[in-house]
């Protein structure tokens, strides 16, 4: 099941990179998709790096291509059912650099030296 979700994954993503360009639908990028085990479905996903509007019209152009992108993946890819895509925002990159941003400031904050004598 890892090697279908890493082949779905690979093809969806070189499929919304040859459709939307950049500059209107923002810097999409599939980073997981979770496959049901009869193959029937598929959450999808991405994060979209952009403005707000940009991000919003990224999620919106792929919910209403959805079809399409199904098609195109299913030409470049041989499974026995081509799953029904859903696309959902992951913020977990997001999140993940907020944590970064955090750490980074309070190892600004704290006195130089302090651990050495505890």
């Amino acid at each position: 099941m890892q090697r279908v979700r890493e082949m779905l994954k690979r093809a969806i993503g070189e499929v919304i990179r040859r459709e939307f360009p950049v500059s209107e639908a923002g810097l999409v990028t599939v980073n997981d998709v979770d496959v049901a085990g009869d193959l029937h479905s598929a959450l999808v996903f991405i994060s979209i790096l952009g403005t707000s509007e940009q991000q919003k019209r990224g999620l919106n152009l792929l919910i209403r291509h959805r079809k399409r992108i199904q098609g195109l993946v299913a030409r470049s890819i041989v499974l026995k059912y081509t799953p029904t895509l859903k696309f959902q925002v992951d913020d977990s990159v997001v999140r993940g650099n907020r944590v970064l941003e955090i750490i980074e400031e309070i190892e600004k904050a704290a006195p130089i030296g302090s651990d050495e004598n505890s």
